[in-house]
Formats: structure tokens, sequence, C-alpha cells
């Protein structure tokens, strides 16, 4: 097999994203990004490039992306026009700008999407950076190839002599390069990103980014036994690599909130004995998606140096069927010393879950958030764009949805029922039953499985099953691959904690 990829502190496959009050028809650059707004918006947008648009038929319909030579009129040697709507949002910029360099060719770039705001303008260097991401370590270079290193890529905007906009997309690069790093990891194929290996990575890519900001801690198989983490150790228990659980903590001085984050992170979900089909494994490398945004999140917020403590548990796992595999039917002691009958090693995430939440709790922290890809009938709900927030009151839903609002990352809430908590508890020979007895409600009995393990401590839950993985073609800032999803709002939610 191929070598993993190394990590670094500073990307150098995204490009640097500076700020410039230039005009779009005389800044200078190989490529000019321009933005169409739609009918009754035009602030000049077609001036020296209508007759070419109109050649091309562009109408600006949703997601048009169109691109020719400039011509006279424009600095720049070529034009990529984008579509905007008539009153776009920042997350319509983010999008647009994503697309617009996707399609720009190779030299320096200068997009002008007319941002309102510093929020906008930093939403257009995020889908600058963020549409230039792609996944190459198992690919043979060839002479077509993208420049390894992105030549600069300027955003015009009236705030580029505000500090604080400076400042902004400043901060607006470590996110995105967090964002990057989930999506390398879930991209990497899963014979070479098994427990220990992730762990590893990890620790080096802590070490490399955050230095001694940010504590480690990895409880290998022993270490996981002697502190009875009987959930994690079921999942791993057919696999010939152990699994393990990462701690990282982020404890700045000065800090008056403490949030902790709980990452799902199966290395490769076969379905353990309750095996998947062979289509329903083809992605399985994704299950661990959940523990690349709380580690790359949490790495992110050190690097900012947000005043808040963070503390991340990253459940690593591979799910494989064997002789020495956990069997449906037994009976599993958690590290909160609940008994748990298992009844599908296909719903494995829930039980390292279970041991990571009962350790998260255990440092008090003032809110507990997990991320995982942890059912299909999350997608079955809300598609394969839209993660879904459960969470232990509406007050802690509503401050995640508000973070994803924010942060341009789609969430829905869904509720825990009454009848569907009572569900968990009706096994006959344990405290807890693992797997639905119905075929609904997947997600909802997920969360009410998880919600045992929390206690008081206010608590949400992101399934991010449908978008932490894209399938298809690239839209918007999304690459096709694995997303980031989640890294955005878990850093927003952070900010927003400390206000």
């Amino acid at each position: 097999m191929a070598a993993a990829p190394q990590n670094s502190t500073a990307r150098t496959d995204l490009p640097g994203v500076s700020l410039s009050t230039a005009q779009p028809l005389t800044a200078k650059a190989d490529v000019l990004v321009l933005g169409i707004r739609g009918d009754g918006a035009d602030t000049g947008d077609r001036e020296g490039v209508s007759e070419a648009l109109d050649l091309l038929g562009f109408a600006g319909k949703d997601d048009e992306v169109v691109v020719f030579p400039a011509g006279d009129a424009v600095a720049a040697k070529v034009v990529v026009a984008v579509a905007l709507p008539a009153e776009p949002t920042a997350a319509d910029l983010r999008a647009a700008a994503a697309r617009g360099v996707r399609r720009a060719p190779k030299g320096s770039v200068a997009v002008a999407l007319h941002p309102a705001s510093i929020e906008e303008t930093v939403a257009v260097a995020e889908g600058v950076r963020l549409g230039r991401y792609r996944y190459t370590a198992y690919q043979t270079p060839s002479p077509d190839s993208p420049a390894p290193v992105p030549a600069e890529h300027v955003v015009l905007s009236s705030f580029a002599r505000q500090s604080a906009a400076t400042h902004a997309v400043e901060d607006a690069a470590v996110v995105t390069e967090a964002v990057a790093q989930a999506r390398d990891w879930v991209n990497t194929p899963p014979g070479d990103l098994r427990p220990p290996t992730f762990a590893d990575s990890i620790a080096e890519l802590s070490a490399s980014v955050a230095g001694t900001a940010v504590k480690v801690d990895v409880w290998d198989e022993k270490r996981l036994a002697k502190e009875r983490c009987g959930g994690i150790l079921a999942v791993g228990r057919g696999s010939e690599t152990p699994p393990r659980l990462v701690t990282l903590t982020y404890a700045p001085r000065g800090a008056k909130q403490h949030l902790a984050l709980v990452g799902k992170g199966i290395t490769f979900d076969s379905g353990g004995l309750s095996i998947k089909s062979g289509p329903g494994m083809s992605t399985m490398k994704i299950d661990m998606a959940g523990a690349a945004a709380v580690v790359t999140a949490t790495l992110a917020i050190a690097r900012l140096g947000l005043p808040i403590k963070v503390t991340a548990y990253a459940c690593l796992a591979e799910n494989m069927p064997s002789g020495t595999a956990t069997r449906p039917g037994d009976v599993l002691t958690m590290r909160s010393g609940a008994t748990v009958e298992v009844l599908n090693t296909d719903a494995e995430g829930r039980l390292v879950l279970g041991d990571g939440l009962a350790l998260a709790t255990e440092g008090t922290p003032d809110l507990v958030v997990d991320v995982a890809t942890l059912t299909g009938a999350c997608v079955v709900a809300l598609g394969e764009r839209t993660s879904g927030i459960l969470g232990s009151d509406d007050a802690t839903i509503e401050r995640l949805a508000s973070a994803a609002g924010t942060a341009g990352e789609p969430m829905w809430p869904l509720p825990i029922p009454a009848e569907i908590g009572a569900a968990v508890k009706t096994s006959k020979i344990a405290d807890l039953r693992q797997h639905n007895p119905k075929p609904y409600g997947g997600t909802l009995f997920a969360a009410a499985f998880l919600r045992e393990f929390v206690g008081d401590t206010p608590w949400a839950h992101l399934d991010i099953a449908g978008p932490s993985f894209n399938d298809g073609a690239p839209y918007g800032e999304i690459p096709n691959g694995g997303t980031g999803v989640a890294v955005r709002t878990l850093v927003q939610l952070a900010r927003d904690l400390v206000g």
C-alpha cells in the first residue's frame, strides 16, 4: 500500500488570499472571477464583458459559470463569470467564489463578487481556499495537473484597507486549513489510516500545528481495558488492528467556558458480523469523519487563541468481522457502568461514542457536542447535504443551529420523543438496548441512546452521515470526496461561547 500522506503546519496546496480595493476591470491578475448579479441588481458587473456574456448565452441561472478570453476591456487575460442572486448572502458568495476558482485556469486570480461587509469578504476568501482544495496524494502528476502551489489569489473588496478585515481573512485561513485536513483524513484509503496510524497522525499534527498549546494523550487497548471503555473495545475486537482513544486538551489561561467534543472515528466500517452489502461498504472509510472534525476544529480553536477550554475525544476503532468480533446478543459494560445488549454490530458508532461521552462528562464541561456519521436514517430524513441536530434541550439545539447558520453548514433540528427514549431501556437482560426495535426512527433512537451517557450536562449530537462525503460532482465550496463538514460549525460555536 502507498504511504499515508504527511501532515504539515501550513498547507501549500491552498492558495494564499489577500485583499485589494482595486476595481475589477483594472485588477492585475491572470484571471478575473467576476460575479454577475441577477436582474434588477446589476451594479455595472457587465461593463466591458456584456457582449461576450450575450454571445455565450449567459443567463445568470443558479450555479452558472462561463469562461472566456477577457479582451481589451479587462486587464486580466481570462474572465470567469459566475452567477449571483440579486441579493446574495455570505453563503451565496462563499459558494460562488469556490465555483469560480474551480473553473479558473492556472495563474494569479482576482475575485470580484462585490462583498457588502467584512463578513461577506471573509466568506469569499473561504470560498476561494475551499474551492481550490484537491486531494491528489495517490495520483501520479501529469502535465495537465494543477500547480502544486496555487498562485496568489486576491479578493477585491472595499473593506480591504480595514485591519479588521485583514485579521478576519487571516483567521479564515486557519479554519479552512482545518477543513482541508479533515477532508484529507476522510479521503485517505482505510488501509492507510487504521486506528494506531490515525492516532499517530493526530499526535503529529497537534505537535506541528499547536505545539505545547494542545496536550495529546493516546490510550491503547491495554489502557482502554484498564479504564473500562467496553464500547470502544467491543467495536475494535474483530480487527487485527486494536482501537485507540485520543484526547486533546486546550486550556488557555483565563478560560471561563469548557467545551467538550466527542468524535466517532471508525476508520473502516464493514458492519462487523452484521456485515454490510458490498455497495454499502464501498465508502465506509468515511466513518471517521466525526473524529476528524472534532480534532481539526480543536486545533483551529487553539491556533486562533480563543479563550475557551476545549477537550476533544477521538474514539478510534476498525469494525471488522472475525472469530473474535462482538456478536449480536453480547452484553457490554460501558465506561459509565451501564450494561448494553448488542443487537446489531453495524450500529457500532453509538458504542464508541457512549464511552467518549461518559469520559467527556466526567470533566464537567459546560457543553458537550458529539459529531458522527451515525445513521443512514438521517440521510433518508434530511438528504445528503444537511446534518441533523439533536440534543438535551431546545436552547442547546438552537445554539448549535445558530453556529451552523453563521458558518454556512446546513443543519436541521430533530426531536428525541419520549417513546423513543423509553425504547432504549427495553432490553430484557441489560440496562440498555443498543439497536432500535422498530424499523423507523433510527436517528432518534441513536440519539436517545447517546443521551444516556451525558447525565445532566447540556449536550448536542450532530449526525453528519449525509454531508460528510460527496460522491458526486463538486458544488459550491464542497468538493468530490470528504467535505470536512462540522469543522466550521464547531469553531463558530467556540467563538459564540466566548462572545
